[in-house]
């Protein structure tokens, strides 16, 4: 995959290039999704967790009908941008709140 002007991947290996030739590798990490409002907002932050299907390792998605509520949790594998890409997405979602955290780097 090439992004003109910015990125390159080898996809065998999951290591990205920048502008400067530094690698950026993968990393192990987690997003943290609450749904406010799931009937307003399911439907466009499923579509966006599709749309990043490459990047998911596991999903856990529980309602919470009390509070008429959902709490998502992914286990992902990604760059710093590729998860930044996502979370700014799902965070511009009315009624969604996202937390994200990735391993360290080695």
């Amino acid at each position: 995959m090439i992004i003109p002007g910015f990125l390159s991947l080898r996809q065998e290996t999951g290591i990205f290039f920048g502008k400067k030739g530094a690698e950026m590798a993968n990393r192990l990490g987690f997003v943290g999704i609450i749904i406010e409002d799931r009937k307003k907002s399911a439907v466009s932050v499923n579509a966006l967790i599709g749309e990043y299907g490459d990047i998911i390792v596991a999903r856990l998605g529980l309602p919470y009908k009390e509070k008429d509520c959902s709490v998502i949790t992914l286990i992902v594998d990604a760059t710093t941008d590729k998860l930044g890409a996502l979370t700014g997405k799902l965070g511009k979602l009315s009624g969604v709140s996202v937390k994200s955290a990735l391993s360290k780097e080695k």
